[in-house]
């Protein structure tokens, strides 16, 4: 007997339109309230967060809407004596926030208001006797970190730096037996980690090791009856995926191998129609049935506590409120990073609204062909 396939119904009034304007001012209010709760927790990737901002305005020729410079002020703030950049001021630096800060300061055509030779020796610096890369000087070793840093270094246009023979070894010893990739040799494989390796590919001149019809087979076979696309077998679609995995048969040339109008579907009725932005799949509400008997069983819950007088259960009340109180008065869970990737999937899927999109960058065509980048993708 198989297994029961999770996917997610789209309501007949879902939206079917791209409303374009309202995600501009989304993105461009959004950060504006410094002390939103959302805003403080996402300090610790703080500047991914600004990367997919700034990247999705531009895709909708809204750039100039964003402040330029503070932002690049933020960004030499975060540059470490070491030459890595970190996801804010005062936090540890990591080549996942060097390779934003790079993508962003390339989005401005201001490469230089950071220390590049530092950067490129910091990146130089997390290769691995085996060719990996680790993403800081604590050791986790990911084939995500491999793409940050070849990325990082190919808009530098310092790729000759590192092992380039070691480091293509490693990416490639992380292929498994459906064609996929995983994390590391042996780990599942991932529609992420898959742009990450195949990205990496590109960059370093060796899709032609890909299997390319049997990672095209395993990557169309994440489009669900709803049209979107999951991360691995037996997930929920989410509109992340419609970057990854699209962007992943754009690389290796079988983007025509899934239902583009089926996915464009399903990526519109995720949106936002009244305060614009994407969430991560159509129907994400919390209603106000929900809402209630959250705020019930909360309310229970510090009588519980208040007649006890136990510190345990306060600890526990904290960890369900900073579990539901994000989501009690929110009506769709919409945010950049969702909205970035349902644009850009768009745009991978022939939206003439959209400025072109780069598969394996994540950035506008025109940027890339004003640094001189043109990475490798199959037919």
């Amino acid at each position: 007997m198989g297994t029961q396939v999770k996917d997610v119904v789209i309501k007949p009034e879902a939206p079917n339109t791209l409303l374009l304007d309202k995600h501009a001012d989304y993105i461009a209010a959004y950060g504006s309230k410094k002390d939103d709760y959302e805003y403080t927790l996402s300090e610790y990737l703080r500047m991914s967060g600004i990367y997919w901002g700034l990247t999705v305005m531009d895709l909708m020729g809204q750039l100039s809407r964003m402040n330029r410079e503070e932002i690049i002020e933020f960004i030499k703030s975060c540059q470490h004596d070491c030459g890595g950049i970190s996801a804010s001021t005062g936090h540890d630096p990591h080549l996942l926030y060097t390779l934003s800060a790079v993508q962003i300061l390339s989005l401005y055509d201001s490469i230089n208001v950071i220390d590049v030779d530092k950067v490129v020796d910091y990146v130089k610096g997390l290769q691995q006797e085996d060719g990996s890369f680790a993403g800081d000087k604590w050791g986790e070793i990911d084939t995500r970190f491999s793409f940050c840093a070849v990325a990082t270094l190919a808009l530098l246009g310092k790729l000759d730096v590192i092992n380039m023979d070691k480091a293509v070894g490693f990416v490639l010893s992380c292929m498994n037996f459906d064609g996929g990739f995983g994390c590391r040799p042996g780990s599942e494989s991932h529609a992420g980690q898959i742009y990450c390796c195949t990205g990496f590919l590109s960059i370093t001149g060796q899709l032609h090791k890909v299997n390319a019809d049997l990672l095209g087979w395993w990557l169309c076979e994440r489009q669900l009856p709803s049209g979107g696309l999951n991360g691995r077998p037996e997930k929920l679609p989410d509109v992340c995926y419609s970057w990854w995995v699209l962007a992943s048969l754009k690389i290796i040339g079988r983007i025509h191998w899934i239902d583009k109008a089926k996915l464009r579907s399903f990526i519109l009725a995720c949106q936002d129609e009244e305060t614009g932005g994407f969430a991560d799949r159509p129907g994400d509400m919390v209603s106000s049935l929900w809402n209630c008997h959250i705020q019930f069983c909360i309310c229970i819950y510090i009588l519980h506590v208040i007649s006890l007088g136990l510190a345990i259960l306060y600890t526990e009340l904290i960890i369900l409120c900073g579990t539901f109180l994000p989501v009690l008065y929110i009506s769709i869970q919409v945010d950049p990073f969702h909205t970035l990737f349902g644009v850009a999937g768009l745009s991978l899927l022939g939206d003439e609204q959209i400025k072109p999109v780069n598969p394996v960058f994540c950035m506008p065509e025109d940027v890339l062909q004003r640094i001189g980048l043109q990475p490798d993708l199959l037919n």
